[in-house]
């Protein structure tokens, strides 16, 4: 499971909000408020990144049909997001060799077929390799038995 670590502006150092115990555990509405719009604004961004295109795109990319690469994303064989007009983005790079191949027993060893999910883990920093991220460990060479491990590892 992943986690967010709270960093400034949500630093302990500052006043407890009004109503909120200085040794709360938990983070007042303003500070859910801004948490949950940077994520807001993280997805936008990812959405409108250089490497993401179109199901049309992908399925030229795929030499396939867009009805095809909906069930694929579906399914969990490829990565879409959802895109707030219509459809979905994709990113580009996972129709690589090195990534296609495992986009499938990946999301069955996370127990999911998110695209958001599924990307996450993909572009995260993993300390078990060496703060890689596991696409780039799979672009590297790095065994697919680890990255599935490491997956498998991150879903319980």
């Amino acid at each position: 499971m992943n986690t967010y670590a709270l960093h400034a502006p949500f630093s302990p150092a500052k006043a407890p909000a009004q109503g909120v115990a200085a040794d709360s555990p938990y983070a007042t509405a303003a500070q859910t408020a801004v948490l949950l719009q940077s994520g807001a604004q993280y997805r936008r961004d990812r959405m409108d990144a250089a490497d993401m295109i179109t199901t049309d795109e992908a399925a030229e990319l795929a030499g396939t049909s867009r009805v095809t690469i909906n069930a694929w994303i579906k399914s969990g064989r490829c990565i879409g997001l959802a895109h707030l007009r219509r459809g979905f983005k994709l990113p580009r790079w996972q129709f690589e060799p090195t990534i296609w191949p495992v986009l499938q027993p990946l999301a069955k060893q996370l127990g999911t077929t998110d695209g958001w999910q599924l990307l996450a883990f993909l572009e995260s920093p993993a300390t078990a390799l060496d703060g890689q991220t596991p696409r780039a460990a799979l672009e590297q060479g790095v065994a697919l038995t680890r990255i599935l491990g490491l997956a498998t590892a991150e879903a319980y």
